[in-house]
C-alpha cells in the first residue's frame, strides 16, 4: 500500500490521505471543489465546482502515475440532484473516450457545506 500526496490538490480536511494505491489501483478520497492554491471552496456555481473537483482528482492521479483515462469508477455526491444535468455537461468533457462506471447520489450535507464531492478509482 502506498499513500499518494500532492500539493497540486487540496490537503485532506480530516485524518485521511488524498489517495491510496494498492494492487495496481488508485483510490482517491472525495474531492470537494477546493482551489489548492487559496483553499477557497467553490460553492456558488455547480459547473465550476464540478470542474474543480475533477481537476483535483486529475492532479492526484497524475501524482500516482495514472490519469483520468484510466478511471474505472466514479462516485458523485450532490447537495442538490437538480444539478445533475449541469454536472453531466462538465463531466462529459473530462471523460470523452473511456467512460467509467459511475454512481451519483444526493446527500443531505457534505463537508464544509460543499455542493459536490467526487471520488474515483483508477488503474495505475
Amino acid at each position: 500500500m502506498k499513500v499518494i500526496q500532492t500539493q497540486k490538490a487540496p490537503a485532506a480536511v480530516g485524518p485521511y490521505s488524498q489517495a491510496i494505491e494498492v494492487n495496481g489501483l488508485i483510490f482517491t478520497s472525495g474531492q470537494l471543489p477546493i482551489i489548492p492554491e487559496s483553499g477557497e471552496l467553490i460553492n456558488d456555481d455547480i459547473k465550476k465546482a464540478t470542474a474543480r473537483s475533477l481537476e483535483n482528482i486529475k492532479e492526484i492521479l497524475q501524482e500516482a502515475g495514472s490519469s483520468l483515462d484510466k478511471v474505472v469508477k466514479v462516485n458523485i455526491f450532490l447537495k442538490d440532484m437538480n444539478d445533475f444535468s449541469s454536472v453531466n455537461e462538465v463531466y462529459s468533457k473530462y471523460f470523452t473516450t473511456n467512460k467509467p462506471a459511475r454512481s451519483c447520489v444526493e446527500v443531505s450535507k457534505l463537508p464544509k457545506d460543499g455542493i459536490i464531492e467526487i471520488e474515483a478509482v483508477a488503474e495505475k
